[in-house]
Parts: C-alpha cells; sequence; structure tokens
C-alpha cells in the first residue's frame, strides 16, 4: 500500500483491522511547511538565540518557554513519518523523519522501529508503561521507575541510545545474547538495530545528534544551563505525554487508546493527537483527516485532556487491577 492511499490493512498478532479511507489524505503542503518552522525553531533555541541574542539581551531566553510548549507539536509531526504518513514517496518522507529526528535528538529508526512496535504490542504485559504484577513486586517498588519514564525517562534514553550502538557490533550482540531476555520488547528491538544498515544508520544519525548538540553548547558557552533547560523540558512534555492515552486502559486490547478532549485551537496545534484512539485503530489515517474519522464513527470522549495527563501521577498499577480488554476485528467506516 502507497501511504495516504486510505486503503490498507494493519496485522497484529493474530488480529487484523481492515479499514477504507475517504479522507483529503497526505496534507504535503502543509506537512513540508511545518517541518520548515520546527526546522527554524531549533536552529533559533540552538543556533541563532545564543549566538546573536543572548549576547545583546539575556531578556532573549523568555522566548524559550512558548517554543518548549511546541514540543508535543513537533513529536505529532515526526510522528507522521514514523507511519509514513508525512509524504507520499517513501524516500522523502524517510528524508524529512530522519532530518527532524535529528533534530529532536534520537535516530529516526530508533524512534520508528520502538513506536511500530508499540502498535503491535500496545496493552500486552510485556509493552505497558504503568504496569506491574502484583505477584512480583509491589506498588512502591515500581513507583521509582515509573515516574522516572514519565517525568523524563523516555526522553533520556532516546537521546543518549545512540551511544549504546556507537559500540563495536560484537559487543552489542554479546550484550543482547547475555543481558536481554529472548521475546521481549528489547530483544525485538534489537534484532531490529542490529541489522547492519541498521546500524550504520543509527550510528550516523547519532554522530550527527552529537555534534548539534556540542554545537548548540558551544553557541551557548556561559549561558549553558539554558541548553539544560531547553533539552530537560523537551524531555519532560516528551516522556510525560507519552502515555496519557493508555494510562489505565484495557490489558489485552493492542487497538485501545484514548480520545481525549482537546479544547481548539489546542487540538490542531497537537495535530489531533489527541484523538488518539482513532489513530490506533486506524494509522493510516493522516493527522488531517482524523477530527473527520472521529465523527464518521460517532467517537466518543474518554475525558479531557489535561485531566487524563494529570491522573497519571496516581502511580503505577497491578496488573490485576487493570480491566482486561480482548482485541476483535474492527471496520472503521472511514
Amino acid at each position: 500500500m502507497e501511504p495516504g492511499s486510505g486503503v490498507g490493512i494493519l496485522s497484529a498478532g493474530q488480529e487484523t483491522i481492515a479499514f477504507a479511507g475517504r479522507g483529503r489524505g497526505i496534507p504535503v503542503t502543509l506537512n513540508v511547511t511545518l517541518a520548515v518552522v520546527f526546522i527554524i525553531v531549533n536552529v533559533y533555541q540552538f543556533i541563532i538565540l545564543p549566538s546573536r541574542l543572548l549576547p545583546v539581551n539575556l531578556a532573549w531566553a523568555w522566548t524559550l518557554v512558548p517554543l518548549a510548549l511546541l514540543t508535543n507539536s513537533y513529536w505529532s509531526l515526526l510522528h507522521e513519518a514514523i507511519h509514513d504518513m508525512f509524504y507520499p514517496q517513501r524516500s522523502v518522507n524517510a528524508f524529512f523523519g530522519r532530518f527532524l529526528s535529528v533534530l529532536f535528538g534520537a535516530p529516526f529508526r530508533i524512534l520508528r522501529m520502538s513506536h511500530l512496535l508499540h502498535h503491535k504490542l500496545n496493552r500486552l504485559p510485556i509493552e505497558g508503561t504503568e504496569y506491574f504484577d502484583r505477584a512480583k513486586s509491589t506498588k512502591a517498588r515500581a513507583a521509582p521507575g515509573y515516574y522516572f519514564q514519565i517525568l523524563l525517562g523516555l526522553y533520556q534514553f532516546e537521546l543518549s541510545s545512540p551511544l549504546f550502538f556507537f559500540l563495536p557490533r560484537r559487543c552489542l550482540v554479546w550484550f543482547q545474547n547475555r543481558f536481554i531476555a529472548a521475546g521481549g520488547v528489547s530483544s525485538l528491538l534489537m534484532q531490529n538495530w542490529l541489522v547492519r544498515e541498521s546500524l550504520r544508520e543509527i550510528r550516523f544519525d547519532g554522530l550527527l545528534i552529537y555534534l548539534w548538540l556540542t554545537l548548540a553548547f558551544l553557541c551557548y558557552g556561559a549561558h549553558w544551563p539554558l541548553l539544560v533547560g531547553v533539552l530537560l523540558a523537551r524531555g519532560f512534555f516528551i516522556s510525560f505525554l507519552d502515555n496519557v492515552y493508555h494510562y489505565a486502559t484495557p490489558v489485552g486490547d493492542i487497538f485501545y487508546a484514548k480520545n481525549l478532549r482537546l479544547a481548539q485551537p489546542l487540538d490542531k496545534l497537537l495535530l489531533n493527537f489527541n484523538l488518539h484512539g482513532v489513530h490506533h485503530v486506524n494509522p493510516a489515517i493522516p493527522w488531517i483527516d482524523l477530527p473527520n474519522a472521529f465523527e464518521a464513527e460517532a467517537g466518543k470522549f474518554h475525558g479531557g485532556y489535561f485531566t487524563a495527563a494529570w491522573r497519571q501521577l496516581r502511580g503505577p498499577i497491578a496488573l490485576q487491577e487493570l480491566p482486561q480488554g480482548s482485541p476483535a476485528v474492527r471496520l472503521r467506516p472511514f
């Protein structure tokens, strides 16, 4: 299937989602325009602001605050490239995906495979962020890792991941065989990332990322704490809002995610990412068509966006306390 064609099949385990599309398709011009805007924003944050403006007046640092609020809009656009929905031509889609990923701080290959595997394993016991098994652990023991993951840990892993892959391949294979349990999420990802072509791409993109960050730290100079603040803010927004659509949802239904109410124009600023339930049922719908798909299937909201985000602070949840879902073949007439 060509991206944006509106017709296709997504398989996950033994289940299949069939869908038929009648949307507007990939908004190519708008996507490219947004990509250029986000590239300019990153160049401003990392290069222009510290080298040209801060030396003149430190008050320019306040411009970083509203730009930090665009973090998840940036991720939403990158997310389109991950699903081959940024641009119909795969080579162009991959180019922008890798470009945006380098500025984001993580190799495209790592982001892409992690996210696509999330779709296939969503809400299974091996994948959930907030799960813990009461037979093996307690909430108190699970809490430190959980809070670190949702407050900063996810982005920290993405940012630091290239360092691991700079090791010789034989060392990586030894590490996988020695420390990573077969059949788990990490094992499935490593199988892809250790393919020689994948490893070359990860290393090249990782080199570009760290050259970019080194240049940024040189530009900030004595003001380097501001750059650390930029990265911490990015890390918080990415990590905290990643699992907001899945927290405390049924275990076992790989197609389940929440649609969260978000007032205009914030929903458009987020590229309709709040309609995440629609996206999980049909990942081939471009972001611009998600509201129409939501209406076509008489979709219902599962609460408000900010309320759901705040609810995550309740902490990890025992698998035994979560509702049990069962994946089913779903037809969405969009």
